[in-house]
């Protein structure tokens, strides 16, 4: 577990989501859970050795299954923006796996058959004040990569949680995405607002201006390789040599690789589908 200011902490070591701790007079602010079991009872113990009160609240940073499957176990009150409480709400009670793969960290895990999701018992709009010490932790709506994506801000610290509006050293999720929103978040990360923050990215932790700008870049080659490929009326299928050369950006051990080139083509496919294809289908009729 790393400090980064007094009484604020984050651990980058587990696979899927970088999780975070905010240590306060009346207790502890979590961020997020890790999605495999046996590290979410690991980082369940490591926070029963922080001080501050007896409280405990999690907040989701958005609905990802691999921020969400392990929230049961952290045995808190969670928080979640109200989209993604609703795409919470409207999975299977009990969790099961699903046929396509997306390249996320929660389908590596074998044996989650028996986890039942927990639904956010707070939710909010668009901004929500948590007020356990001196200074609130506030919570803001920052729609782009996926339902319910929230900030958690701490202003004083200069701290900001962005959860999946940036990730580090892997290719984004971009299935839920809307990626014109999603570039004008990082855009006010690197203005004024927040210059001398440190942004937490919800996969790699420390995220510098360059790796939020990289994002920038990628998402807008993204969006203009799109629009060619919807000029043409191409076929989804038609994506694949996008994803290969888009996969091989990002440079990872052959296992991993593959995840993330699943996880580019998974994501390709399914916001060219939702945003562009549909379109086309229907201009043709």
């Amino acid at each position: 577990m790393q400090s980064i200011a007094r009484d604020v902490y984050i651990e980058d070591k587990y696979p899927g989501v970088t999780v975070g701790v905010i240590s306060l007079p009346r207790g502890l602010v979590q961020v997020d859970s890790p999605p495999l079991p046996e590290d979410g009872h690991s980082w369940r113990a490591t926070l029963l050795n922080l001080g501050g009160g007896n409280e405990r609240i999690l907040v989701n940073l958005d609905a990802h299954p691999d921020r969400t499957v392990g929230t049961r176990l952290m045995d808190c009150t969670v928080i979640a923006q109200e989209k993604a409480v609703q795409v919470i709400r409207s999975r299977p009670t009990t969790f099961k796996g699903q046929v396509e793969e997306t390249g996320a960290e929660w389908e590596t895990i074998s044996g989650l058959g028996n986890i039942r999701w927990l639904i956010p018992e707070i939710s909010f709009s668009q901004r929500l004040a948590i007020h356990w010490g001196d200074t609130p932790v506030e919570l803001e709506y920052h729609p782009g990569p996926g339902p319910g994506a929230t900030w958690l801000i701490l202003q004083e610290a200069r701290i900001v949680f962005v959860g999946d509006t940036v990730v580090c050293n892997q290719p984004p999720f971009l299935a839920d995405a809307e990626i014109p929103a999603w570039i004008e978040a990082l855009k006010l990360l690197l203005s004024p607002a927040y210059r001398g923050f440190l942004v937490i990215a919800g996969r790699g932790g420390l995220a510098t201006a360059g790796a939020i700008r990289s994002q920038i870049e990628f998402l807008g080659q993204v969006l203009i390789k799109l629009e060619k490929l919807s000029a043409k009326r191409a076929s989804p299928e038609g994506l694949e040599n996008l994803v290969v050369s888009m996969a091989a950006g990002f440079k990872a051990h052959t296992g991993l690789q593959q995840r993330y080139t699943q996880r580019l083509r998974y994501g390709l496919v399914q916001y060219y589908l939702r945003r562009y294809y549909s379109t086309n289908m229907s201009a043709k009729e």
